[in-house]
């Protein structure tokens, strides 16, 4: 690989800025300054350092996003503020995108990477990935809908829901509300909302809490995001692979 593609490639900087480091000597190849951005290395063995500083090579990338209400998970929109909008300034958006999408008013936690086969196994319906998610409910839920959700829902589609795992949080007989969490296995089109429709309610708020083993930091507010931790990641892995 290149030594300013590598460079770029690890957030160092994009490639015209890359080129400035290495004309003022500040890029090391395993105790050489690095003399051309044309300069080929391996990403694998080879020890790149920036100001002094080691670079460790990472092939894929992976966020941790807690989507706010009103923007929209794609990766560009000429109406509404993207997921990588919230990221772009912070950390090179090259190549990243989101595992799964949120409607744009539903909060909570969104994976972004650029790592294509986890994405598609955490999406994969064979996998059985849960998800979780808390909602507000226009409605009084009651032990009659956690067993329908339980057997499956017909929610319009050729065939029912898988069975899902719905807690009852509270009741509010007074406004006629619920809190609840909910945890499904599939990713069909507005799933939540459109499953509690078909039993007479609406969803007024929603908010994902986990996808598979990976929960959202609640230490992260509406919009804010950080990478993924080495333990995190590997409990993804071996959760699907």
């Amino acid at each position: 690989m290149r030594i300013d593609k590598f460079l770029a490639n690890q957030d160092i900087g994009s490639r015209s800025q890359v080129k400035q480091y290495i004309k003022k000597g500040m890029i090391s190849i395993n105790g050489t300054v690095c003399k051309s951005p044309e300069q080929k290395i391996d990403e694998n063995t080879d020890q790149i350092s920036y100001n002094g500083t080691v670079i460790g090579y990472q092939k894929h990338h992976y966020y941790m996003l807690n989507k706010p209400a009103g923007c929209v998970s794609a990766t560009n929109d000429n109406l509404h503020t993207t997921i990588l909008d919230l990221l772009k300034g912070s950390v090179s958006v090259k190549n990243l995108f989101p595992v799964g999408r949120l409607d744009i008013d539903t909060e909570g936690l969104l994976l972004i990477t650029d790592d294509g086969e986890l994405s598609h196994n955490l999406l994969s319906p064979s996998k059985h990935v849960a998800k979780t998610y808390f909602a507000r409910i226009d409605g009084l839920v009651t032990e009659e809908h956690i067993k329908a959700f339980k057997a499956g829902l017909d929610i319009g589609d050729d065939k029912p829901t898988k069975p899902g795992t719905l807690v009852i949080k509270s009741t509010n007989p007074d406004t006629s509300t619920s809190e609840i969490l909910l945890t499904i296995t599939e990713g069909r089109y507005h799933q939540v909302k459109r499953s509690f429709e078909a039993l007479g309610m609406k969803v007024t708020y929603l908010k994902r809490l986990s996808m598979g083993s990976l929960a959202l930091d609640e230490a992260l507010a509406p919009g804010e995001f950080r990478e993924l931790t080495e333990t995190e990641l590997q409990a993804l892995i071996q959760k699907i692979f």
